[in-house]
């Protein structure tokens, strides 16, 4: 059975900032639909300007961190998540503390004195999303906080890892103290691709970490531009989850498992050289908000089972439960409990 603090997380904690625009809204940022970016000088004004939008949203968010919350809310067990990352000592900080504690997550953030809290601008147009992450003090992550005793103590007693690849790009120190310490002892390492950004140019961190993978969660696309930037010549996405689960290991414990997930088409899942296609359960147009942290609740669903030690079956179908709970509503937000069986 799943027990306090068996599931740890690490990421980039950002207060999304969320409202719907227009295409012309998109264009102007030079922004597409259903992709993630990290802010340029260019994008400074938009925090304002949606932060004045009348229906404008704030949540807790970072694709972790909403995979963790996610976790946690199907397993309504206090504290079986922890989360770790970096805020800044600020109003927007003391929302993400607040929010994240309410939903019953473990929560040690490092808290920056001079950065502000990170923010995500999530522009919704109709059913689609484009993100665009100031990291701000999400960026100032350091290994220093991880090692401390108390905190230490927190990932020897998680037996499960999950980390966003968006934190390659902030603390690869830490994500090596976790990854060695799940090989040595045994435990189930896990990231995700996350973004194709990410794909494209933290290659070697990439290439780095992949042999320490237990699982490695993505979508089509981040999956097809991994296969470009290793010169695979190929966008079949099962091949390239085939590829993927062959990776070199650091542990020969346990087998990696690839999930690609694909919007509303099948579900992938690469393990012991076969794939296997699992169907996702398709909703009316008119009954989807907004598929922001769709990808992030998959993930959560899944390790909600996982944790407990169920079947590959039963952690695709509770992933999909939840992205199919998320989608209904605005943001990663999801009812107090979940009506699933």
């Amino acid at each position: 059975m799943a027990h306090e603090g068996i599931l740890m997380g690490m990421g980039n904690p950002l207060l999304d900032i969320s409202a719907a625009v227009d295409e012309h809204y998109l264009q102007k940022y030079d922004l597409k639909s259903n992709n993630a970016i990290l802010a340029e000088e260019k994008h400074v004004p938009m925090y304002e300007e949606m932060a004045n939008n009348p229906n404008v949203e704030y949540t807790a968010g970072g694709a972790t961190q909403n995979s963790i919350r996610v976790a946690q809310w199907m397993l309504q067990i206090p504290g079986a998540t922890t989360y770790i990352g970096c805020i800044g000592k600020d109003k927007f900080g003391e929302e993400m503390k607040k929010n994240s504690k309410l939903a019953g997550v473990n929560v040690q953030y490092y808290e920056d004195e001079s950065t502000p809290t990170g923010t995500c601008a999530v522009c919704v147009v109709g059913d689609q999303r484009s993100l665009v992450a100031n990291l701000s003090a999400a960026n100032c992550y350091k290994s220093e906080h991880l090692k401390r005793p108390e905190n230490w103590a927190l990932v020897e007693k998680a037996k499960y890892y999950y980390i966003a690849g968006f934190f390659l790009t902030v603390s690869p120190d830490s994500i090596q103290l976790v990854s060695e310490h799940a090989a040595a002892h045994d435990k189930i390492f896990m990231m995700n691709l996350s973004a194709p950004y990410i794909c494209e140019f933290c290659k070697d961190a990439l290439d780095k970490f992949l042999p320490y993978m237990d699982f490695l969660f993505g979508n089509e696309t981040e999956a097809r531009t991994f296969s470009k930037v290793q010169g695979w010549e190929t966008e079949n996405v099962e091949e390239i989850a085939l590829r993927l689960s062959r990776w070199p290991k650091a542990s020969g414990t346990h087998k990696r498992i690839v999930v690609i997930t694909q919007g509303a088409d099948p579900v992938v899942v690469a393990e012991d050289g076969k794939v296997k296609k699992f169907p996702v359960i398709l909703l009316p147009k008119n009954k989807i908000v907004d598929t922001n942290g769709a990808g992030d609740a998959f993930v959560g669903g899944f390790l909600s089972q996982l944790v407990q030690e169920k079947s590959i079956e039963d952690c695709v179908r509770t992933g999909g439960y939840a992205a199919n709970v998320i989608i209904q509503r605005p943001g990663c937000t999801y009812p107090e409990k979940p009506d699933f069986t």
